[in-house]
């Protein structure tokens, strides 16, 4: 590897081989060389004067890309097209005629845009699903946990740690109807001539209309695709580049939300990421465990929203048919939208897989507010005793002042549940009052939402899906 020029961090440090594989020069002109295959035999289905033999050739040269040849060529005629045009006909002689007949450079180009970003769509999808089961996992096993929730990050009624989990989940299963929405409409852009109209095929087929149609019928079936976009101008619209990648920032949105999260619970200490034996946290506090990867999470999901803004500009500012304004855009835009979210989700799929809950510091930050929780309970035992609702409720606001008071000034633990047994207004004992802080009483239904969510919403997804799962995501650095 050479060190005296520029790398991408993406490809070094965050995404993952199979991901860089589909964006890669080899899929890339081994696609070209797919589609040039597709459209001959197309060709020759339809009765143009194309051999079994030239096909045969086109066939035994899809994989060995002669790239010298045709970088050498590229810098004569300045066309990556037409150079890999001729670097196949080098080593296709007998086929090298007919080799792109009738098309344009978005037959190839545009087509394995379609293809690569369908197959890194599906690659997505697969992540995304192994993400959910292990947060599934998680949001069962700690279903019962309660803890305190916060709104405004301050101090709420409490949750379980399971059922927070489910709102991470949540948010991944809307991705998950956006994501399968997207590839369920990817078609390709199959042969449409130089402006769309397809005029070259009309001449080639003798104004057959039928012809030109059964051209993108073949080409999309042959490519593994439903079929065709029905009308285009030379590309396909790039207003389908936004549609991609509005899915990826969406789902960088979610690995975002649930990052800062872990980042927030993390300096509660109830809740952290993954931390190796051998990991450092800090180069200057050797004792800090620095929730690094939730931090990665959060810098590459900003990346990934940002990016959104490329392909809008690219779509928004096409002229008629095409114009080429789109192509080095589009060369950094897509490749490396796809690129940070798969290092994304391998992050996400690395911290659930390792999250470490501390219950004891959980129900020590619980128990610190609980009285205040439990107050709406206490004032309801004592309006059952024979107290008044209204003056209990004020001298309720009053004595969580003072308790706040002694918390907040005093740096004391809060002793609320002692004060109102000292109020002869509640008539309730200290002893009464402690039965009633047994946190289980005060999550309302949320560990029965964590087992109806997974078992009606989630697990029939998984199961659909249950052979794609198991997969296991090993940061690079």
């Amino acid at each position: 590897m050479s060190n005296d020029k520029y790398q991408s961090p993406l490809s070094e440090r965050y995404a993952s081989q199979e991901m860089q594989y589909i964006f890669s020069p080899d899929k890339k002109f081994r696609t070209w060389r797919r589609l040039w295959i597709a459209l001959a035999e197309t060709e020759k289905e339809l009765g143009l004067p194309i051999t079994q033999e030239q096909i045969d050739e086109l066939k035994s040269h899809q994989d060995d890309i002669n790239y010298d040849v045709a970088k050498a060529q590229e810098k004569l005629v300045r066309h990556d097209v037409m150079s890999h045009v001729h670097a196949y006909g080098v080593q296709c002689p007998k086929a090298k005629g007919i080799i792109h007949l009738g098309a344009t450079s978005c037959y190839v180009g545009d087509n394995t845009d379609i293809i690569i970003m369908t197959e890194a769509l599906r690659l997505v999808r697969r992540k995304l699903l192994n993400v959910m089961a292990e947060l599934s996992k998680f949001a069962d096993a700690y279903k019962n946990l309660p803890t305190l929730a916060f709104t405004h990050f301050q101090p709420a009624q409490p949750t379980t740690v399971g059922k927070r989990a489910t709102l991470w989940l949540q948010e991944l299963y809307l991705d998950l109807e956006d994501l399968d929405h997207v590839i369920s409409t990817m078609k390709l852009l199959g042969s449409k001539g130089t402006t769309g109209t397809q005029a070259s095929f009309l001449e080639l087929f003798d104004g057959d209309h039928e012809k030109c149609r059964e051209v993108d019928r073949k080409i999309a079936e042959k490519m593994g695709f439903d079929g065709c976009y029905p009308v285009s101008g030379q590309t396909y619209s790039r207003k389908i580049d936004t549609r991609v990648l509005n899915v990826l920032a969406g789902i960088a949105q979610s690995a975002h939300k649930f990052s800062n999260d872990i980042r927030l619970l993390q300096h509660l200490k109830e809740v952290e990421e993954p931390f190796e034996k051998n990991q450092i946290g800090s180069s200057a506090m050797a004792y800090k465990r620095n929730p690094m990867r939730s931090e990665r999470i959060a810098s590459l999901s900003n990346y990934v929203m940002s990016d959104v803004m490329n392909p809008m500009l690219v779509a928004s500012t096409q002229w008629f048919e095409r114009t080429l304004d789109d192509s080095a855009n589009k060369r950094l835009s897509i490749p490396e939208g796809f690129l940070a979210v798969d290092g994304i989700l391998d992050l996400y799929l690395n911290v659930v897989d390792g999250l470490v809950v501390y219950p004891k510091v959980i129900e020590k930050h619980l128990m610190a507010e609980l009285p205040f929780m439990a107050t709406e309970n206490i004032m309801m035992d004592a309006v059952k005793a024979g107290g008044d609702r209204q003056e209990l409720h004020e001298r309720i606001r009053q004595l969580s002042m003072e308790a706040g008071k002694n918390v907040k000034e005093r740096g004391l633990d809060n002793n609320l549940l002692e004060l109102i047994a000292a109020d002869p207004a509640f008539g309730l004992s200290l002893e009464a009052l402690q039965k009633t802080m047994d946190p289980a009483k005060y999550v309302g239904r949320a560990p029965k939402q964590v087992e109806e969510y997974l078992e009606e919403v989630i697990r029939p997804i998984l199961d659909e899906n249950r052979e794609i799962l198991g997969m296991k995501a090993e940061i690079n650095v």
